[in-house]
């Protein structure tokens, strides 16, 4: 067993026996941790550590997250039993679609690719991007079932038990906000892990990737040897992205971290799978006149790298070798002898630098975001298992005072685990904003003002007399802001309808904007840096009766409504309602 968060762990305080899943769909690989929860007990946290194809390999914990469909759209295999020699068979034989890759699919649209030249591979037949994630969470949640059953005493009782109430954890990159966790929670639908109801989507919460890992460093016992007040940074290094996040312990008991900085939203695409991106592409300019550069080759060598050189890497001095055939196998002019590709260290590592540029820069914003506080850098994630990532981080971030470590346990298991710990402990009690949030009003139109006169095809005059102009922006929150997990964000408006029966899909827009800490004073509706995070919306209609009827400019009969918009930021997920007071009551 590993040492829990310092013993700091409550009691479940429910009534009945539950089970929380956390399920980390990472873009290379995933995994899934577990709670059972029993009234009065401290929690413990469980991996699932057999997946099928996999049963050889004792404790292993992740999955490669891959999937085929046939012809029609339907999965045919997944998960460690996609990459056995019998599934790549018939695969080819069946004419079968490989899909990898698949979460990045579900980024920001404001979140570009650098894929090296490459392109995510089409979408199986009839298939979106939700049902395709969909379809990997099914195969995660009955792996989870089948382990949970086979593992337990009385594991069929318990199942049956908790069946109907499991809670879901499902971790994110930092940079992706409600709308991709909207499409998260569809694709939990579509894949039968909750029913389409109001109860069912509620039992599922979502946490950053950059929190989750915060929590498995607590719970590695790294939140003990800081220094209370002391800046740190969890950088999440995994199959896609890179997730940044810096905090301070603020209290030692009870445990209470703050974040300290704005999260990087930018999501650093700087994972190891980019570096066999880079590496494929290397290896096809440099086999394009041997016999070994057709794609199947490059594949197989490719996949031979990523297995061996890029996880042992560690020394750009030394010669590097990529062992891929038999001893039958070889071409001099390109370096290939006794089945093995010589490469210099040099060309290795070059094909990392990009992504340890990226990294660099990214820890280095944070360090300047957090003013300095920052003396201290926890490395986690799969790719942080490299030699010569930790190194090059450790020896370039030397020059800002800044020590890199990473927890000696599997650090591939980082965000399963820590999103459980972050299910169970709720260690962190304030998060920075990352962008500025605000909704569209009405300005008042001034003839001596440019802009206005610039936007005077838009004017529109209201039922009471004032010339207004629309789209102008009213920040609710800034950037950069500390915001507590209970503060509310409220703001009174007011509008005038001339026609009672709209009240009754009366909705506002939130929206967003990402560039910089410069209020903007309009929204721009096409801009990339500006995008709308969700609608909310209300039945007003019982505002009706009590509304007072007035007369405006011209004679027409007008009607003021008068509510509050409430916005809940402190949260890993936003929240957003209207608020209005009916006769006399708050609604």
């Amino acid at each position: 067993m590993r040492p829990t968060s310092s013993g700091t762990r409550k009691p479940y305080g429910g009534t009945t026996r539950g089970l929380v899943l956390a399920l980390d769909v990472g873009t290379t690989f995933s995994g899934v941790s577990y709670a059972i929860l029993e009234p009065g007990e401290v929690p413990k946290i469980h991996g699932v550590t057999r997946f099928p194809g996999q049963e050889h390999v004792a404790g292993n914990s992740k999955i490669p997250s891959i999937m085929y469909y046939d012809q029609s759209g339907e999965m045919k295999a997944a998960g460690a039993e996609a990459e056995n020699v019998t599934t790549m068979a018939l695969a080819e034989d069946e004419g079968w679609v490989k899909t990898e890759l698949f979460k990045l699919r579900l980024r920001p649209k404001t979140m570009k690719l650098k894929m090296n030249g490459m392109r995510l591979a089409p979408l199986p037949r009839n298939k979106t991007a939700v049902d395709v994630f969909g379809d990997f969470l099914a195969y995660l949640f009955r792996c989870t079932r089948s382990f949970i059953v086979d593992t337990h005493a009385n594991g069929p009782a318990l199942w049956n038990a908790v069946e109907h109430d499991i809670q879901l954890v499902l971790s994110h990159p930092n940079g992706w906000e409600g709308a991709q966790q909207t499409k998260m929670r569809r694709a939990a639908v579509y894949g039968g892990l909750i029913p389409d109801t109001d109860e069912g989507r509620s039992r599922i919460r979502f946490v950053t990737e950059g929190e989750a890992s915060l929590h498995a460093c607590v719970l590695n016992g790294l939140a003990a040897d800081n220094p209370s007040g002391h800046g740190f940074i969890v950088a999440d290094a995994g199959g896609g992205t890179l997730d940044i996040s810096s905090y301070a312990i603020k209290a030692t008991a009870p445990l209470v971290i703050e974040e300290i900085a704005p999260p990087d939203c930018e999501c650093v695409f700087a994972g190891s799978v980019f570096v066999s991106r880079r590496a494929r592409a290397y290896f096809e300019e440099k086999l394009k006149k041997s016999k070994y550069g057709t794609p199947d080759s490059l594949d197989h060598i490719t996949k031979r790298f990523d297995e061996t050189t890029k996880r042992l890497f560690r020394s750009d001095k030394e010669l590097q070798f990529v062992p891929f055939g038999s001893p039958l196998d070889k071409d001099p002019t390109v370096g290939i002898r006794s089945g093995q590709l010589k490469l210099t260290g040099t060309e290795v590592a070059a094909l990392f630098e990009p992504s340890i540029q990226a990294a660099v820069a990214s820890i280095q914003a944070q360090i300047e975001g957090s003013g300095g506080a920052v003396k201290s850098v926890w490395l986690v994630g799969g790719f942080a298992a490299s030699p010569w990532l930790f190194a090059q981080l450790q020896e370039r971030l030397a020059r800002y005072g800044v020590a890199v470590s990473r927890p000696d346990t599997q650090t591939s298991k980082a965000v399963a685990d820590g999103a459980i710990g972050f299910y169970c402990d709720h260690h962190v009690s304030a998060r920075v904003s990352k962008f500025m949030y605000g909704v569209e009003y009405l300005r008042e139109f001034d003839e001596k003002d440019e802009e206005h006169v610039a936007r005077r095809h838009r004017l529109f005059e209201l039922p009471s007399g004032p010339k207004l102009l629309p789209d102008a922006f009213d920040c609710i929150l800034s950037r950069g802001v500390k915001v507590k997990e209970s503060t509310v964000f409220s703001r009174k408006y007011c509008t005038e309808v001339t026609n009672l029966s709209t009240l009754s899909v009366f909705e506002v827009e939130i929206w967003c904007y990402r560039g910089g800490n410069t209020i903007p004073k309009w929204i721009l509706r096409n801009a990339e840096h500006f995008s709308t995070l969700c609608h909310v919306r209300a039945d007003l209609s019982p505002l009706a009766g009590s509304a007072t009827a007035k007369q405006g400019k011209n004679g027409k009969t007008y009607w003021t409504i008068v509510f509050n918009i409430e916005i809940h930021f402190g949260l890993t997920e936003f929240r957003a309602r209207i608020k209005w007071i009916d006769n006399g009551k708050t609604k």
